[in-house]
C-alpha cells in the first residue's frame, strides 16, 4: 500500500508537468488579489478586461460568508475586513451588482459595525485612497525625502524589509502627491464612513520616530526645493529598477498596483509603455483554482518545481529520469546572476541564489535558494558543468547567516527593533526579516545532509544554537512562513537530525512529546491559521494532508523505530490522499500575520510524498 502509494504520487506529477520541465500550480489566496484587479482595470478603463473582471467577480462573490464578510480560512474569527472592503468595492466598480443586492446590503452592514473603512488595514486604506474614497491616512504622511536618508541614520528605508519597502515607496510617491484618481463609474463609498481615520502616529514612540525621520532630512541640503526633487527622482527610478522582465514589480501583484499609481502621480500616462507593460503583467498572473479564476499575488513555480523535483527523488525516481533531466534544467536557467536589495546588507556576496516565480530574476531567498540547489545536486555532483553554479548557491545561502546565528528569508541582519515603532500592525513581523525557526531550520537541513557541513563548524553550531535558544515553552517552535507551529517544528527537528544532534537531546524529546500531544484521533495533525495571530497553538479540529505530513516527516527523522504515532500518521496519509472536502484546500502557507495566507496547490503532492518516501527509505518496509 505504501509504495503504491508514493508511486501514484509520482505518476500524478508526472502527468502534472509543463513542457519547459517546471511544475505550476496554482498560487491560491483570498480576494484581495482578485478586487485590487478590478478596480485597477476600471479606474484605467481596460476596455478589453471585461471576460477576466466577470470571471474574477464570480470567485469573489463564492468566497462572501453568510454574515456578508470575507475572511481568509475557513475558521477565522472575527472575519478580515480589509477583505471584506475590498471585496465590496471591487462588486461596485465591476458593474455587476449593486450596494442594493441582499449580499451586498450584508456586507455593508458588516463594515460599518466593524468600524467601517478607517478600521481597514494600512495598505487596504492606501488602494482608498489612490481611488478617491478616502484622504490620504496619516500613516502615509512621511515627507519623501526620507528615501534619501543614508544608512547611517538612525533610521532609513533600508531597515525595512524589500517586500514592504517596494510597497512604501510607491505608496510615499503617490501620498506626497497627495494623488487620486476616480473616473465616471468610481463607486462612492461615503456610506462606509463611521469614524474619522485614525492617526497611527499620534503615540509618544511614533512621534518619536517621525521627529527623527524629519530631522535627519533637515541635515541633508541646504536647498529643499532639490531635496524634494532630487527625493522624487530616487523613488521613481527604485521602482522603474525592480520590474521584472513580466512587467511586474519585484514580482508581486500588489506592488506593480501601488507602483502603477505611483507613476501615474508622477506624470505617466495610462497608456505608457511601463504601465502597460505593467498591466499586462498583472493579467498573466491568472490561474485556474478548482472552480475559479484568480489573480495570484506571485506565482510559485521555482518553489514548487525545487520540492517537487526533491520529493521525486526521495520517492525513488532516478536522476537521468526524463522528468528530472527536464526540471533540473529549468531550475539552472533560473539561478540570478543579479545583484538585488539582498546585497544592501551583504555586499560582499556573487549573486547565486534562487527566487520563488518563474520571472524573478533580484529577488532570491534562503528556503528557494537551498530548496533548488537540493534538486539540482545530483547535477553538481556527476557534471563538472554545474560545479560553479551549485558552489555559487551554496556561498550564497552561508552568506545569508544572520548576526544571531539564525536566518531569515530574504535579507540579512534586517532586524532593528527600533522599527517596529512605526505605526504597522504586528510591525515586527511585517516591516523587518528576522530570523526564524522553519528558515533556519530548513537551511540548517539543507547545509548539513546536502552541503556536507557537519558540527563542529561554526554555521552549523551558530544554527543549532538559534533554534536551542528559541523553542517554545511546550517544545514546538513557531514557524513564519507555513502554519505555523507544526511547521516550525517539523523544520527545527529535521534540521537537527541532519546536523547530528541526538534526538535524545532534551530539545529534540520535548518537541516529539509535544507533536505527538497534538495529534488527532484519526491519527493525522491539523492547525489553524489563527496560531499565527494567536501567537500560540490552535488546533483546527480536522487533519490536513500538509501539515500531517510535516508531523510524520519530523517523527521519521527523530524515530529510530516505528512509534504508535508515526504510523497512526503513515495510515491517515495513506487513506486520505483522495480526500476533497473542505480540508484539503484550507491554506496551510503563511505570509502577513493575520493579513495573507495561501492555500499551496502543490502541497498536497509534495508533502505526502517526500514524508512517505523518507519513512519508506529509513525503515526498509
Amino acid at each position: 500500500m505504501l509504495s503504491n502509494a508514493i508511486q501514484k504520487l509520482i505518476e500524478e506529477l508526472r502527468n502534472r508537468q509543463s513542457n519547459d520541465g517546471s511544475w505550476r500550480f496554482c498560487f491560491e489566496t483570498g480576494t484581495l488579489t482578485d478586487a485590487y484587479t478590478i478596480i485597477m482595470l476600471r479606474n484605467l478603463e481596460q476596455q478589453d478586461s471585461e471576460w477576466l473582471i466577470e470571471r474574477l467577480v464570480e470567485r469573489i462573490l463564492t468566497r462572501q460568508q453568510p454574515d456578508g464578510s470575507w475572511t481568509l480560512y475557513p475558521d477565522q474569527q472575527p472575519a478580515h475586513l480589509s477583505s471584506t472592503v475590498e471585496s465590496y468595492f471591487a462588486l461596485l466598480y465591476s458593474g455587476y451588482t449593486n450596494q442594493h443586492e441582499p449580499h451586498m446590503k450584508r456586507a455593508k452592514q458588516y463594515i460599518r459595525e466593524n468600524g467601517g473603512l478607517a478600521k481597514a488595514g494600512p495598505f487596504t486604506r492606501a488602494m482608498l485612497a489612490l481611488n478617491g474614497q478616502i484622504p490620504w491616512p496619516p500613516l502615509f504622511n512621511v515627507p519623501i525625502e526620507a528615501i534619501l536618508l543614508p544608512r547611517t541614520s538612525p533610521i532609513n528605508m533600508y531597515d525595512i524589509v524589500g517586500y514592504t519597502r517596494i510597497h512604501l515607496v510607491a505608496t510615499l510617491i503617490a501620498s506626497n502627491k497627495k494623488y487620486s484618481r476616480k473616473t465616471s463609474q468610481t463607486p462612492d463609498l461615503s456610506h462606509l464612513h463611521t469614524t474619522r481615520s485614525p492617526n497611527e502616529w499620534d503615540t509618544n514612540d511614533t512621534r518619536l520616530i517621525l521627529d527623527a525621520i524629519k530631522y535627519e532630512i533637515a541635515n541633508l541640503l541646504d536647498k529643499p526645493k532639490n531635496i524634494r526633487k532630487t527625493a522624487y527622482q530616487k523613488a521613481e527610478q527604485y521602482l522603474l529598477d525592480r520590474i521584472e522582465p513580466d512587467g511586474l514589480s519585484f514580482s508581486y501583484m500588489t506592488s506593480t498596483f501601488f507602483m502603477i499609481y505611483a507613476l501615474l502621480s508622477l506624470g505617466y500616462k495610462k497608456d505608457d509603455p511601463t504601465i502597460q507593460h505593467a498591466i499586462n503583467g498583472i493579467k498573466n498572473q491568472v490561474c485556474l483554482t478548482t472552480d475559479h479564476a484568480h489573480i495570484e499575488f506571485a506565482t510559485s513555480t521555482v518553489w514548487d518545481t525545487a520540492l517537487i523535483s526533491h520529493a521525486l527523488q526521495k520517492g525513488g525516481v532516478p536522476s537521468w529520469d526524463p522528468l528530472l533531466e527536464a526540471s533540473g534544467a529549468y531550475l539552472l536557467s533560473r539561478q540570478h546572476v543579479l545583484h538585488g536589495d539582498w546585497s544592501f546588507n551583504n555586499p560582499y556576496t556573487a549573486p547565486g541564489g534562487w527566487g520563488f516565480s518563474d520571472m524573478n530574476t533580484f529577488l532570491p531567498d534562503v528556503d528557494d535558494t537551498s530548496a533548488a540547489l537540493r534538486a539540482i545536486k545530483s547535477y553538481a555532483q556527476h557534471n563538472p558543468t554545474y560545479g560553479h553554479t551549485w558552489s555559487r548557491g551554496v556561498d550564497w545561502v552561508l552568506s545569508m547567516q544572520n548576526d544571531d546565528g539564525g536566518f531569515g528569508a530574504f535579507e540579512k541582519n534586517t532586524n532593528k527593533t527600533r522599527i517596529t515603532l512605526l505605526p504597522f500592525p504586528d510591525a515586527g513581523r511585517v516591516l523587518l526579516d528576522p530570523s526564524t525557526a522553519d528558515l533556519t531550520g530548513r537551511a540548517l537541513e539543507f547545509l548539513a545532509s546536502d552541503a556536507n557541513l557537519l558540527s563542529p563548524h561554526p554555521t552549523i553550531d551558530r544554527a543549532i544554537q538559534w533554534l536551542e535558544r528559541h523553542q517554545e515553552s511546550d517544545g514546538s517552535w513557531y514557524g513564519r512562513w507555513g502554519i505555523c507551529y507544526i511547521y516550525g517544528t517539523w523544520a527545527a527537528l529535521t534540521g537537527f537530525i541532519a546536523a547530528g544532534v541526538s534526538p535524545y537531546l532534551l530539545s529534540v524529546t520535548k518537541a516529539v512529546k509535544w507533536l505527538e500531544s497534538i495529534q488527532n484521533d484519526d491519527g493525522g495533525w491539523g492547525e489553524s491559521c489563527q496560531s499565527d495571530t494567536e501567537k500560540k497553538y490552535v488546533p483546527l479540529g480536522a487533519s490536513t494532508l500538509s501539515q500531517t505530513a510535516w508531523a510524520v516527516d519530523a517523527l521519521t527523522a527523530v524515530s529510530d523505530t516505528q512509534t504508535s504515532a508515526l504510523q497512526r500518521g503513515v495510515h491517515y496519509l495513506l487513506t486520505h490522499l483522495d480526500r476533497g472536502d473542505w480540508t484539503t484546500t484550507y491554506p496551510t502557507g503563511a505570509a502577513l500575520p493575520g493579513d495573507f495566507y495561501i492555500y499551496y496547490h502543490s502541497y498536497n503532492y509534495i508533502w505526502p510524498l517526500l514524508a512517505l518516501s523518507n519513512y519508506r527509505n529509513k525503515f526498509g518496509i
